[in-house]
């Protein structure tokens, strides 16, 4: 089996149609299909997108087959050098690989929620302006900005405090990867607006609701119509300051 056939898998479990895919991630029209109806190779171009794209995906598991699809945990788990011995390749073009496409040196502005009148607007306008400072990190993927954490929802993953980068993407159902960790901005219907990392599942009500789910066992899951939802942003990484001395 090639690597093709093990991403249209992973799609599959991820519940995304290929050319919503293709769409997103700037691939021409029907590439994902005819690659897989010729059985051919995903050039290294087209791996380094989907690796630095899918967090969840195991690159160990698209290249060879090997381990489990999904990564145990997706924030915390590292390629040691040992690793390479899983690939049928040599160590430099494993590098490239795993590396994906990352930025050596990027500026992203960083945001405060709670200074924001309308983080949806935010959203929308990714005003640089409106940000309070700079950060940054090299060889992180793209990135559109960061802000605090203001509450302890997603404790112990994250505390308030610490500083969450993220990606936008539209809001709608088709562009998001099930189970993964995003940035919420949503109305509830009091007409209260609210910004907060969550994990985004599927919902038990349809197919036009999604489930938002804490990782502080305290804070109970909340579905919610995708119309409540006014902006989205993959969370991309996470900086934590132990010590201010």
């Amino acid at each position: 089996m090639k690597a093709i056939e093990r991403f249209y898998q992973y799609l599959e479990y991820k519940g995304v149609k290929p050319t919503r895919y293709e769409k997103d991630n700037g691939l021409s029209n029907g590439y994902l299909g005819t690659q897989l109806k010729r059985n051919g190779n995903l050039g290294e171009d087209i791996l380094n997108k989907i690796i630095d794209n899918c967090l969840d995906l195991n690159p160990v598991w698209l290249l060879t087959g090997r381990e489990n699809m999904i990564k145990i945990n997706n924030y915390t788990e590292n390629f040691e050098r040992n690793d390479l011995n899983y690939f049928n390749e040599s160590p430099s073009e494993i590098f490239k690989i795993t590396k994906g496409e990352t930025i050596q040196k990027q500026s992203i502005p960083l945001y405060n929620m709670q200074a924001s009148t309308s983080m949806a607007t935010l959203f929308k306008e990714g005003d640089a302006d409106k940000s309070i400072d700079k950060i940054v990190i090299p060889n992180l993927p793209k990135c559109d900005g960061a802000v605090y954490v203001g509450s302890d929802s997603m404790y112990p993953l994250l505390k308030s405090g610490d500083i969450i980068i993220y990606k936008k993407v539209a809001a709608i159902i088709e562009n998001i990867y099930w189970g993964e960790m995003y940035l919420v901005s949503l109305i509830n219907d009091d007409g209260d607006e609210f910004v907060m990392p969550k994990w985004v599942q599927k919902s038990e009500k349809g197919d036009e609701f999604i489930k938002l789910v804490s990782e502080n066992k305290q804070h109970q899951p909340k579905d919610l119509h995708i119309s409540n939802i006014k902006g989205l942003a993959l969370i991309k990484a996470s900086v934590r300051i132990n010590v201010t001395y």
